[in-house]
């Protein structure tokens, strides 16, 4: 696999960057193994605790465990939920921060993510950061592709990256106003290549009651589209080339669902630089989301090539008709390493041994 096959700037050379992207990180708090949300009141505890950074965090770090090479542009705080999440995106996973910029006076923002019945609830902190997107990537610097959370803002550096050849996905989000207004949305996706919406979204967005007419709608607008279904899998639609997958999801033991669907987009960003047909690159991404979810938090829990090659060596041989849309790993995971990745700890800072 060629990641840089047909990615060139107009002077010749490959883009400094895979992929592109800017939002918020925030320190990520999760509680596992709860038996019910606490009631006014009431005390409930948790058998499982992990911390790592969240947020566009998740996305960043489940490309960058796939060797692509990563960008980001976000504000930090200086305070230690900052250090943390600088220490661990740019030293531990090395995606590159170099777009990014430390704020004194400004705390990192917070979320509390409790799992309870293999869904989850959260309570997050946090204030506008203190400068923009625009202000970080000005120009934005050489890529392959963006990954972009679209919402009212009309961001130039996105613009100026279209321009210059890089592939945008987007993911729409959930609309707080619960109005899903279809004519807001094309106008948000004017200009993007691949969309990856949930179920929700996508069929409210389309007012529509499945997944497959949802998808039809939004292949109007952009010419790629995936629909994910959480454990269910995906069903994905390309205009273009006329292809369509629908694949189920895997049976894995879920411990936290907390960023499996930036988990998900990794792998199907991957596949898409990649020149994969539609339905490898479906299937390699509901993979690399049901690896998640037997882990703590959303972006430590992103696989490596190395877990992706040890679940394939585990169930390969399986003659399974669920299996057999992974049957192209076989000649894909021997060009790979099997680097092992780090987890989410129950605390932070940790001290060495002096």
């Amino acid at each position: 696999m060629d990641l840089d096959a047909g990615a060139r700037t107009s002077a010749g050379d490959p883009p400094a960057l895979d992929i592109l992207l800017s939002g918020t990180v925030f320190l990520d708090i999760i509680f596992t193994g709860l038996p019910q949300l606490p009631e006014p009141g009431t005390e409930v505890w948790a058998t499982g605790l992990g911390s790592s950074p969240g947020g566009i965090a998740n996305l960043a770090v489940a490309l960058s465990r796939l060797q692509m090479r990563t960008g980001l542009a976000a504000a930090f705080g200086e305070d230690a939920y900052g250090d943390f999440c600088w220490d661990v995106l740019a030293n531990q996973e090395g995606v590159d921060l170099s777009h990014s910029r430390r704020f004194y006076g400004w705390h990192s923002p917070l979320t509390v993510s409790m799992a309870v019945e293999k869904d989850r609830s959260m309570v997050t902190h946090g204030h506008p950061a203190p400068i923009s997107a625009d202000d970080l990537l000005n120009p934005p610097p050489p890529t392959r592709a963006c990954f972009v959370h679209v919402d009212l803002h009309d961001d130039e550096w996105v613009r100026t990256a279209k321009r210059n050849g890089a592939l945008l996905f987007a993911d729409v989000g959930w609309d707080p106003t619960q109005r899903w207004e279809p004519a807001m949305l094309r106008q948000l996706l004017e200009g993007y290549d691949v969309v990856l919406p949930n179920s929700v979204e996508a069929t409210r967005y389309t007012r529509t009651d499945n997944v497959r007419s949802a998808a039809a709608k939004l292949a109007e607008i952009v010419p790629a589209v995936v629909v994910t279904r959480g454990p269910r899998g995906a069903y994905a639609v390309d205009s273009a080339t006329g292809e369509e997958a629908d694949v189920g999801g895997l049976n894995v033991a879920a411990l936290d669902p907390t960023g499996a669907g930036d988990v998900f987009g990794a792998g199907f960003v991957l596949g898409t630089l990649a020149g994969w047909p539609l339905a490898d690159r479906v299937h390699f991404a509901n993979l690399c989301a049901a690896l998640s979810v037997q882990h703590f938090g959303g972006s430590q829990s992103a696989p490596g090539w190395g877990d992706i090659a040890a679940w394939w060596r585990l169930v390969g041989r399986r003659d399974e008709r669920d299996l057999r849309g992974y049957a192209f790993l076989s000649e894909l995971l021997p060009e790979r390493g099997s680097t092992q990745v780090r987890r989410a700890s129950a605390t932070i800072g940790l001290r060495g041994i002096s």
